[in-house]
């Protein structure tokens, strides 16, 4: 029996977002609701838009370094090894810190899609 093909992502490359951070969907299929994938890449020096989400995430931190914000306790420091839940509706942004890339994956509980995301910005 052969497992169930999945559709692959719509883009295969990175795409800027107003979150100020370039995010590559890995995986995003509404035939598997419960879960998806993304990689995201911050710039040295730059710090993600405050937002949250209705969904949970998991941030897991394959390079660089940066300090992590959720639910507007500010300052932990995460780098490649770490990994952040950050439950539905928190608050969160993370600043790159390092003189290179910052790289995560990110996973979403359920699957992402554009409705869960809310700027809490000006």
């Amino acid at each position: 029996m052969n497992p169930p093909l999945l559709k692959a992502p719509l883009s295969r490359s990175e795409i800027w977002t107003s979150e100020r951070c370039y995010i590559l969907e890995r995986f995003n299929d509404p035939a598997l609701p419960e879960v998806s994938l993304a990689r995201c890449r911050v710039e040295a020096g730059v710090t993600t838009q405050l937002h949250s989400l209705s969904v949970a995430e998991i941030y897991v931190i394959t390079e660089g370094r940066g300090c992590m914000e959720v639910n507007g306790e500010a300052g932990f420091e995460v780098k490649a090894g770490d990994s952040v839940s950050i439950a539905a509706g928190k608050s969160q942004r993370i600043t790159n810190i390092g003189s290179h890339d910052l790289v995560f994956e990110c996973v979403c509980m359920p699957r992402f899609y554009p409705e869960c995301y809310q700027s809490l910005e000006a």
